[in-house]
């Protein structure tokens, strides 16, 4: 008699809920209908095209179509991992995008603090600008501009070595030097831009925490480590996070503007390897697995990551 009771009780509350939720969408019907725009966007631009994946696993033919290709399982992700450039295009991707964690995701991080520490409001305006600035160049004029401030002929940068003696480098077509000029431009390009959300953060830290602090005779440093760094602790956690859910996705753009056959074994990653075997050759079901296999890795990141900040910093997307 008892469970019976209880089942009328939670049908009961769940179509009070419905009745609920069914005003609630009435009553703001508008806002509902605001709503549909970006369900149906990622419906027919993310969702839909998933169709198309399982070209990976067959030989895909365009006059047979994706249901009429025959079926071959897991043979391109078989190819792939065997073939002899698998390990240079997984480290150059993972190593592009592990050395620009480390250098240029503190970067933004620290120049927020700086602008936000400096007194004069006029010099702080000034600095934010000029940091802001080279974020508005395309990254066809970038890579324009590292041409031209790299050239071994005339370059600025070379004219400089020369002044002091030294011999002219090919920068840009030097494989050794392609991961340093690729992520030393993306941080003087984005720091400015990135350490926005951080300074919007440090806005929302409550000043009384700072007066505790210094009353309590904390010098500056010491209100940055103990007030403003965990103030914006939470901000920082998921912005980690959400990097490392595209790790495997380097710039394509810029990576193939600045590649030439000198700087290959350096510069070729699974991105552009996906673009001239897909779109070039046609190795359509090929290049579907590869992508598939970056997906993959992505997701497993992500999870990972979220899971251990969720654990450790109880700070995470879900």
């Amino acid at each position: 008699m008892k469970s019976v009771v209880n089942t009328v009780g939670v049908a009961s509350r769940s179509r009070s809920r419905r009745s609920s939720l069914y005003k609630s969408i009435v009553s703001r019907y508008d806002l509902y209908l605001m709503l549909l725009i970006p369900i149906v966007w990622y419906l027919v631009f993310h969702y839909g095209p998933l169709y198309g994946l399982q070209i990976a696993f067959k030989n895909f033919s365009p006059a047979k179509g994706i249901s009429g290709s025959a079926w071959v399982g897991l043979d391109h992700f078989q190819r792939f991992i065997g073939s002899y450039y698998f390990w240079r295009l997984l480290w150059n991707t993972i190593s592009i995008n592990l050395f620009s964690l480390l250098f240029a995701f503190p970067i933004p991080i620290l120049l927020a603090l700086l602008i936000t520490e400096i007194r004069n409001k006029t010099f702080s305006k000034i600095v934010q600008n000029i940091t802001y600035t080279p974020h508005f160049i395309s990254i066809v004029v970038m890579v324009g501009m590292l041409m031209l401030f790299l050239s071994p002929r005339g370059g600025p940068v070379n004219s400089i070595i020369e002044a002091f003696g030294g011999a002219p480098v090919r920068f840009l077509e030097s494989a050794a030097w392609f991961k340093s000029i690729f992520i030393g431009s993306n941080i003087w390009q984005n720091m400015g831009w990135q350490s926005i959300i951080y300074i919007a953060a440090l806005a929302g830290v409550n000043p009384q925490l700072y007066e505790a602090a210094k009353m309590d005779g904390a010098s500056r440093l010491r209100r940055i480590w103990h007030v403003s760094i965990p103030g914006i602790l939470p901000v920082i956690v998921i912005l980690l996070i959400l990097d490392v859910g595209h790790f495997m996705n380097v710039g394509f753009e810029k990576i193939l503007l600045m590649q030439n056959n000198l700087n290959l074994e350096s510069s070729d990653v699974i991105s552009t390897f996906v673009y001239s075997e897909g779109i070039l050759k046609g190795e359509y079901s090929y290049t579907a697995a590869i992508g598939l296999f970056n997906s993959i890795i992505n997701l497993a990141l992500l999870l990972l990551v979220n899971r251990f900040a969720r654990k450790k910093a109880e700070t995470s997307l879900w």
